[in-house]
């Protein structure tokens, strides 16, 4: 099963039943009864129009024909015409919404979910739920301010296996945790590079599209998801796949916050293509109790494995995208699947498992009809903090310097952890045929960032200091609601 796959069918939405009042004054409703709109809906807001069919009443893209075509196929399908909306500003004017769900690029998260708060919407964020440290916090302080329900698309929240999974590690099952490792070991080829700017369909509004990040010419072929590997839009697959990874992660670890240290190694290797988030990136959370390290590949385990990526994956521990999480007598593997969970002994025999999905948009709603964030089981705090892991890990990258691996290996050497982590990258790499060793070095290791968790302000650097937020476009701008530092 699939993260498409894992929310079941609409049809348990419409039996929810009310579990609290709304609120005091407003008319009592039970889950059925909200009207919902989805915007953006081009990849994973398609599957939002599927999990929320029963309460959809609207639909907004910034790409016209996506729109059309979207309207056309869900009228096909259930015979019911939707309103539609190209500017998401127009659309929460209605006062007929309910709630939205978001499933726009990631530059866009925050901006929008601010701007649904203050429209008295509820909200659903996609995930990571902001595309900066900083305005994730003011999407978690204007939840928390307002007191609407806004729940972050991290599924894995909602997987019974992993809710009984969590609290038995954390409960004692195995002794005392070492640390979690996050895998991210997804195929990921060139995206190409054109010579000149990339012609904008004339179905996009850009200027919209663009929002808060800034307005430059594309120099690759495709304007849609291909802006996850561009810092100005998105976050690399750290921030893509990963932060689903990153978060199970955390909640195994029993962090509330982040971390007060971290560093960053890795690069967009094996190709030369408009691309500038990692490919191949570790990246250490140095939580004082249990570190959480995080390795992203994007190329197969070889050079021949190029001929077929998505066959020939990397695995560690028999993890390719998931988490393993050590603890003093074994360790759990939780896979992305979000049913399925097992613990083995330091032998490797399984000694308990866990079943059981869930339904994340199911839970949201039964939130926003009894008006209880409570209720939910990915609060957008916790997708902030979880956002912002990840955001952090890349801040130490984009600040780092080229370097051989052997001077990296050297520098590291003190942290058994780090160091074997980055030993399985620089094999992977050697594996691609991709020289890691020669001078200046294909690698870049970034400084280590300090944190504190409590603020989330970098320490002692003013250029990770910058890279906290980023300069917002005229009209664009997200409102500070937590001015604390």
């Amino acid at each position: 099963m699939n993260r498409r796959q894992f929310v079941t069918s609409s049809a348990a939405i419409a039996g929810l039943a009310l579990t609290s009042p709304r609120s005091t004054l407003a008319q009592v409703r039970s889950a059925s009864d909200l009207r919902v709109a989805v915007i953006g809906v081009k990849g994973q807001g398609s599957g939002h129009m599927g999990n929320l069919s029963k309460n959809l009443v609207a639909i907004c893209d910034v790409d016209q024909t996506i729109l059309n075509d979207r309207a056309g196929e869900f009228r096909a399908e259930t015979g019911r015409k939707l309103e539609t909306y190209s500017d998401y500003r127009r659309l929460l004017e209605n006062q007929d919404i309910d709630a939205v769900s978001i499933a726009t690029p990631n530059h866009t998260h925050s901006l929008i979910a601010i701007a649904a708060i203050n429209a008295g919407k509820d909200v659903y964020v996609e995930k990571p739920v902001s595309h900066n440290v900083w305005e994730g916090r003011q999407l978690s302080a204007a939840a928390r301010k307002s007191g609407r329900v806004v729940q972050c698309g991290t599924q894995s929240r909602s997987s019974q296996a992993l809710q009984e999974a969590v609290k038995w590690v954390r409960g004692g099952g195995l002794g005392e945790i070492r640390y979690a490792l996050g895998t991210c070991f997804k195929p990921r080829q060139s995206i190409g590079k054109l010579d000149s700017p990339l012609t904008i369909p004339s179905s996009v509004d850009y200027d919209l599209w663009c929002g808060p990040a800034e307005k430059v010419d594309l120099f690759r072929p495709k304007l849609h998801y291909d802006w996850h590997w561009d810092f100005n839009t998105g976050a690399g697959d750290m921030g893509n796949q990963g932060i689903h990874q990153m978060d199970v992660a955390r909640w195994f670890l029993g962090e509330d916050g982040v971390a007060p240290r971290c560093v960053s190694i890795g690069a967009r290797l094996g190709y030369d293509d408009a691309g500038n988030t990692p490919n191949t990136q570790v990246v250490l959370h140095d939580y004082p109790t249990a570190p959480l390290i995080f390795e992203t590949r994007g190329l197969p385990r070889s050079k021949a494995g190029q001929r077929r990526w998505g066959d020939s994956m990397d695995r560690f521990r028999g993890s390719q995208i998931g988490v393993i999480v050590q603890c003093q007598d074994g360790y759990v593997h939780a896979s992305n699947d979000y049913e399925n969970a097992a613990a083995y002994d330091n032998h490797g025999k399984e000694v308990k498992s866990w079943r059981g999905g869930g339904n994340h948009h199911a839970n949201w709603l039964e939130a926003v009809a009894a008006h209880d964030p409570k209720l939910l089981n990915a609060e957008v705090r916790q997708g902030h903090v979880s956002s912002a892991l990840c955001h952090i890990g890349n801040v130490s990258h984009r600040l780092g310097e080229q370097r051989a691996a052997s001077d990296i290996a050297n520098e590291i050497a003190g942290n058994a952890l780090l160091s074997g982590a980055f030993e399985r990258m620089a094999s992977h790499l050697r594996a691609n045929e991709i020289d890691v060793d020669g001078a200046p070095g294909a690698l870049v290791m970034g400084p280590w960032l300090e944190i504190d968790p409590k603020s989330e302000q970098f320490k002692g650097n003013a250029q990770a200091s910058k890279l906290r937020s980023r300069d917002y476009r005229s009209g664009f701008e997200i409102p500070e609601v937590d001015s604390t530092v």
